[in-house]
């Protein structure tokens, strides 16, 4: 009877294990796959994951401004619509914080702006906040906590700017930091650990590899390992403690993907992008993906590719 519980025991584990493993979803790592299309093709637009959904905002279509909000379901890969932008503008920065879709600056089409704005989904309203030290386009956003650093970008006439300002999410209030070592727009960021990662990107040395990290305890940049290929433009994200920089252009439009590790201090190629593109919408989910949302093939085309990296 000992050995004939002792048999059924181990059937029962070994049944619940197998009926685990087949439940468990199949993770293919280092792949790219398609969602469904965005609804209105754009670039230049603003994105965030909150909760279940990816909010898709803003961007231009190659004739026109948009202040489309197109919101995005991976689960079931669906589209829905929330509030337009009441200030349409294309090439802002974002960040979310607490749930929050944070927007900064951009372009309207007639100037480079200094407003900041917030969206709630749970209320599907947005509110103007106070405006951001400086006018701009091209910048980078990066939320730690309950701070969203606004980094970089160009001015209306030109300038590429090293201006980095902290945005208290709390107390709606604005800091000048210490600015980057590189004036740039157009780069990829993120938050590696405690740093704040700032790569690639333009000015008017041309497209840049330059690679360099912020800490907020120190307010001090440093240099670090540079991209071994310039781009400017990319979709990108921190995940995990990588930041994934996708796409972008170095004078030739790019599907390269790679990552850089903070820890190792290197870079690593990855699965290509099914197509190239710049000027996507970037935004990674809690379950940890990059989705790239749109995007142009320099003037020619405005895309509606929904393109979904899997590290």
């Amino acid at each position: 009877m000992q050995t004939f519980r002792m048999i059924l025991i181990a059937f029962v584990v070994a049944g619940s294990t197998l009926l685990a493993s087949a439940q468990a979803p199949v993770i293919n790592h280092n792949t790219w796959t398609s969602g469904a299309p965005l609804p209105t093709a754009r670039m230049g637009a603003a994105a965030g994951a909150i909760g279940a959904d990816i909010y898709v905002i803003d961007g231009w279509n190659n004739s026109s401004i948009l202040g489309v909000n197109e919101i995005y379901n991976p689960k079931k890969n669906t589209w829905t619509t929330g509030a337009s932008d009441p200030n349409p503008r294309a090439w802002p920065a974002y960040a979310v914080v607490n749930k929050i879709l944070y927007v900064f600056g951009g372009s309207n089409g007639a100037e480079f702006l200094d407003l900041t704005e917030s969206y709630d989904p749970a209320t599907d309203t947005w509110t103007t906040l106070a405006p951001a030290p400086y006018a701009q386009y091209g910048a980078t956003a990066v939320a730690d906590k309950d701070v969203i650093y606004l980094m970089g970008g160009a001015t209306f006439s030109g300038a590429f700017l090293t201006n980095v300002a902290s945005y208290n999410t709390t107390t709606n209030t604005w800091t000048d930091e210490s600015p980057l070592l590189v004036g740039r727009d157009f780069f990829a960021a993120g938050l590696l650990g405690t740093t704040v990662v700032a790569a690639d990107g333009q000015n008017s040395s041309g497209v840049l590899g330059d690679n360099e990290g912020y800490s907020a305890k120190a307010n001090a940049w440093t240099e670090l390992n540079a991209d071994p290929t310039p781009r400017v433009a990319a979709c990108w994200a921190a995940i995990k403690g990588d930041l994934y920089v996708a796409g972008g252009t170095n004078g030739t439009l790019l599907n390269l993907t790679e990552s850089y590790n903070a820890k190792t201090k290197s870079w690593t190629t990855l699965a290509p992008m099914p197509t190239g593109i710049w000027f996507a919408a970037a935004s990674a989910t809690a379950g940890g993906k990059l989705y790239c949302f749109g995007g142009g093939q320099y003037e020619v085309s405005v895309n509606n590719n929904v393109q979904i990296y899997q590290p």
